[in-house]
């Protein structure tokens, strides 16, 4: 059993709240290891995410005090359909930040895979379901290459990935010829991802509800295991408190959008792909190569984890989250991304990951580290738009913020190495 859930050996001695009463054994216990939690969280850095969507309420009153649109409905409805796309890229960084490495191609494979699919479906008369799937399993199978040859040749990702950068970039400007862009169907399934929505109240409550309740029951299975594996488990009271916290934001997210025209369609797409990465993150035998690898690459192998495989599949899926946000960045506009814009995609979906507490130092992360960031990301662009500054401003406001989080997490770990978790 583990220090924090043994009973005391000898008499656990009470407290005295504010009245001054004696507070009962219980309750003394309760509050000390919710205490020795917080603090063990702490030194793993495991609690940046609740103070980034904190950090999140003096931004949102500051724009809403500049431009008073920007809490509307409306406005709050567009900000979840805008970052589906940049948030579905930084879901494939996730991993690739988790095994320790990095993939600088992601910003290309998205314009590309937007070209793929609409010279496929406009030039070649292919029907648009299977140019999207055509159009995705590129974007795999240029992850699964990049993968191959960093995994292969022992050639550091970063610079197979920043051949591919410029290789998959050149490969888009020489499709889309002296035209520069192609324009696809208005009215087509991939222009529909961003334009359609639930309108029934019962999808976004029912889906509310559902996250909530799949919250509580993981929190409460994992503490079961925890305590019947002898390890630091989070107390009931603090399993309560964040269930409580996240069902507030999850049925008042739900008010916002039902205020407006319902759950939108590209948002349900992302939050469903949150959910399965996470789930094969965090809770599979696959997570755990990957972060294995991420923390000790050469014990992991001695463990008999075959390292070219898990890295040639982080990559795959690199490549193909990627593929699938270009096209939901394509949708609004029914044309290609435009080539000059795959720089900025990929450090808007970096800057997402890191912001959510992925570490550029490998090992740690959740694919809801994207979520967050990207929503931290796309309230900045939404609230500078809305103000009518320049929009220069957003990017050196999203380097502050990175600048921050990355500092954070440079802390976090010296915490770690200093507590031997690291």
């Amino acid at each position: 059993m583990s220090r924090l859930e043994t009973p005391e050996a000898g008499p656990v001695r009470g407290t005295h709240d504010a009245a001054g009463r004696t507070a009962g054994p219980g309750r003394a216990r309760a509050l000390r290891r919710s205490g020795q939690w917080l603090k063990l969280m702490m030194q793993r850095g495991e609690i940046g995410r609740p103070w980034i969507i904190l950090g999140l309420l003096p931004l949102w009153l500051a724009f809403q005090a500049f431009n008073g649109n920007f809490l509307s409905p409306r406005n709050l409805s567009h900000i979840s359909v805008d970052m589906a796309g940049t948030g579905m890229i930084a879901l494939g960084l996730v991993f690739v930040l988790a095994l320790g490495e990095i993939d600088l191609s992601v910003g290309s494979v998205a314009g590309l895979s937007t070209v793929v699919f609409a010279v496929l479906n406009v030039r070649s008369g292919i029907p648009e379901g299977v140019a999207v799937l055509l159009a995705v399993l590129c974007g795999a199978a240029i992850g699964a290459l990049q993968g191959f040859l960093h995994a292969k040749s022992g050639v550091p990702a970063y610079a197979v990935t920043l051949a591919g950068l410029l290789g998959w970039y050149g490969l888009m400007l020489y499709l889309l010829g002296a035209s520069g862009t192609l324009d696809f169907s208005d009215t087509g399934l991939v222009a529909s991802l961003t334009t359609s929505y639930l309108g029934e109240p019962a999808a976004t409550y029912g889906l509310a509800a559902l996250g909530t309740a799949a919250f509580l029951l993981t929190s409460y299975r994992d503490r079961r295991r925890r305590r019947a594996a002898g390890m630091p488990a989070a107390p009931v009271g603090v399993i309560a408190l964040r269930t409580g916290a996240l069902a507030a934001v999850a049925f008042t997210a739900a008010a916002v959008l039902d205020a407006f025209q319902g759950l939108p369609l590209a948002l349900l797409i992302f939050l469903a792909a949150v959910a399965v990465m996470d789930y094969l993150l965090r809770r599979m035998p696959y997570g755990r190569k990957v972060f294995a690898l991420g923390s000790a690459p050469e014990a992991a192998r001695r463990t008999g984890i075959n390292v070219a495989v898990v890295r040639i599949t982080v990559f795959t899926i690199s490549g193909a989250t990627a593929a699938v946000g270009g096209l939901l960045l394509a949708s609004p506009t029914a044309a290609t991304i435009q080539p000059s814009s795959s720089p900025t995609l990929l450090l808007s979906a970096l800057a997402a990951a890191v912001l959510g507490g992925a570490s550029l130092f490998g090992a740690r992360g959740t694919t809801w580290s994207a979520l967050v960031g990207i929503l931290v990301i796309q309230s900045i662009a939404s609230g500078v738009a809305l103000v009518g500054v320049q929009g220069s401003l957003q990017f050196v406001i999203t380097a502050g913020v990175l600048l921050a989080a990355v500092l954070i997490d440079s802390a976090s770990r010296r915490a770690q190495r200093a507590h031997g978790m690291a």
